[in-house]
């Protein structure tokens, strides 16, 4: 997929676990390991917005766009 996901990168800056995320965002860790690992098919927009609101970034922060090669 040429969709990207920076979530672990967003964690580590802002020093926060996959864990803690969850609880503040209302989501299980396994759907957010997905999410973290590029399985997930598709984001709600609310669970992006409230990832992005516990992380204090923008949604490109957290996925990028690669063309396939």
């Amino acid at each position: 997929m040429a969709i990207i996901v920076h979530l672990d990168v967003m964690l580590a800056m802002r020093k926060m676990s996959l864990t803690e995320l969850s609880e503040r965002v209302g989501i299980t860790i396994s759907n957010l390991s997905i999410l973290k690992t590029g399985r997930a098919k598709a984001i709600r927009f609310e669970t992006l917005d409230a990832i992005c609101r516990e992380l204090n970034c923008q949604p490109g922060d957290i996925l990028a766009w690669q063309p396939d090669e």
